[in-house]
């Protein structure tokens, strides 16, 4: 099960509102939801997986989003969490999972001849080492910093509560719970 809300920093404190992803196909569109609720002002959208990862997008005005996901694993296996786990925020190169065109065998054959099972036992775990993402923390993890939130907190926060105690740390736990 997943949550998803938005919390808006205005002169009066935090407002929370609950967010639908559905129509969210990539971190540009997640950043302009943000913006949506408040183009000035700081904006965090929290997203977590029960139990499983958490994310934090925060979008300051015009500049980049900056990003933090509890368990980079957990979050790759979820279509939202793909939508935060950038190629940036895993330090790969954009592409780096497309395989390079000379090395592919399109046909399935080697000079002519049928692939046996030991090649294409290499070629699954290739393909599985090549997806590999790591159960660690990625991102920004200062992304908090500055309101409260430091990273060895961030580091040490549980998944099941972590949005609640950010929300907490924030003084929006109240503003949070109303949408959640």
């Amino acid at each position: 099960m997943y949550f998803a809300a938005l919390l808006a920093r205005t002169e009066d404190g935090w407002e929370a509102s609950d967010t639908e992803l559905d129509d969210v196909e990539t971190l540009s569109d997640l950043t302009d939801l943000a913006r949506e609720a408040s183009e000035e002002d700081t904006v965090l959208v929290l997203i977590e997986q029960e139990d499983a990862w958490f994310g934090v997008v925060r979008v300051d005005g015009e500049e980049d989003p900056r990003i933090y996901v509890s368990d980079a694993a957990a979050a790759a296996r979820s279509s939202y969490g793909e939508i935060l786990l950038t190629d940036e925020l895993l330090g790969r190169d954009p592409g780096d999972d497309d395989a390079d065109l000379d090395s592919l065998d399109l046909d399935g054959t080697e000079d002519g001849e049928p692939d046996d099972a030991d090649d294409s036992e290499d070629d699954e775990n290739e393909s599985v080492s090549g997806e590999a993402v790591s159960h660690s923390p990625v991102g920004d993890r200062e992304i908090l910093a500055d309101l409260g939130v430091s990273e060895k907190e961030l580091l040490a926060l549980d998944e099941g509560d972590a949005l609640s105690t950010i929300a907490d740390a924030l003084g929006a736990a109240e503003v949070l719970e109303t949408v959640r």
